[in-house]
C-alpha cells in the first residue's frame, strides 16, 4: 500500500540555502555569466525578482525554493499540490495510467503524470513554458528557454519527513542533467493550514531579455490605465 502523503508541508530553508552553495545546477559556458550578474547585483542591494509579476512559480522552481507550505491532497485517479502564496500555484498528478499529450498546450507547471514505484511517488513532467525559471533563490534564476523535462521521486524518509529527488533535464540552459534534492516537513500536531495569498493583476506577453531568453514583460498602459497590447 503507498505511504500516506497527504497533509500540510512546509519546506527545509535552511536546506535550500546550503544547496545555493553546494549544489550549482551545470550552467552552460554563455548561462553562467548572467547567473554570476545576478549573483553579484543581489550582494549589491538590487536582486532581480525572479518570483514576480503574480505569475505562478512554475516547476521547477516551486520545488526548488519555495518558502511556504503545501497542501498534498489524494482523489482518485490524481494527486493535487496546493501552494500558500501569490498567484496560481497548484499542480496536477494524473495518476490514472494516462500518457503526456502529443500536442500539449504549454503552462509554467507543465503536465505532470505519476505512479508508484514501491513507496516511492515518480512523477514526470513535460510541456513546461519556455518562460519557467530554473532559480536557485529569490534572486538569481534563469527561463530554461523549451524543451525541459522533470523526473522526481518524492519518498519519506521518516513518517513526517518528505524528500524530493528531482532530475532537470534543461538542454537550452545546462550543459547535462542536473540532480538535486528538496526536504519536506509535516507537523501533523500542529494542525497547519495554507492561507490564500494576494496579489496585484500584471497583463503580460512574450518576449526576450537582451540575452535572447524567453520571458514575459508588461504590456503598455494607456494614459487612463487600461493596458495595450505588445504587438
Amino acid at each position: 500500500m503507498p505511504p500516506d502523503l497527504d497533509g500540510v508541508w512546509l519546506p527545509d530553508v535552511g536546506d535550500q540555502k546550503r544547496q545555493e552553495q553546494g549544489n550549482i545546477p551545470p550552467w552552460k559556458p554563455d548561462i553562467l555569466p548572467q547567473v554570476q550578474h545576478m549573483a553579484a547585483e543581489e550582494k549589491a542591494g538590487r536582486p532581480f525578482l525572479v518570483l514576480s509579476h503574480c505569475l505562478p512559480h512554475g516547476m521547477p522552481t516551486w520545488m526548488l525554493i519555495t518558502h511556504n507550505a503545501f497542501e498534498l491532497l489524494t482523489t482518485p485517479g490524481r494527486i493535487t499540490m496546493l501552494g500558500e502564496v501569490d498567484g496560481n500555484r497548484m499542480r496536477r498528478i494524473y495518476m490514472d495510467g494516462r500518457s503526456h499529450p502529443d500536442d500539449p498546450d504549454l503552462t509554467l507547471h507543465g503536465h505532470s503524470i505519476g505512479h508508484w514505484d514501491g513507496e516511492t511517488l515518480v512523477i514526470d513532467t513535460t510541456a513546461i513554458a519556455p518562460q519557467a525559471y530554473i532559480a536557485t533563490s529569490e534572486a538569481v534564476g534563469i527561463p530554461n528557454n523549451g524543451d525541459m523535462h522533470i523526473l522526481e521521486r518524492l519518498h519519506l524518509v521518516k513518517p513526517d519527513v518528505l524528500h524530493d529527488d528531482m532530475e532537470i533535464t534543461a538542454p537550452k540552459v545546462l550543459t547535462t542533467t542536473w540532480k538535486t534534492t528538496r526536504i519536506f516537513r509535516r507537523y501533523p500536531e500542529r494542525h497547519y493550514e495554507i492561507t490564500e495569498g494576494e496579489c496585484a493583476q500584471e497583463d503580460l506577453t512574450a518576449g526576450k531579455d537582451q540575452f535572447g531568453n524567453d520571458i514575459f514583460v508588461p504590456n503598455t498602459q494607456n494614459p487612463d490605465g487600461s493596458v495595450r497590447a505588445v504587438k
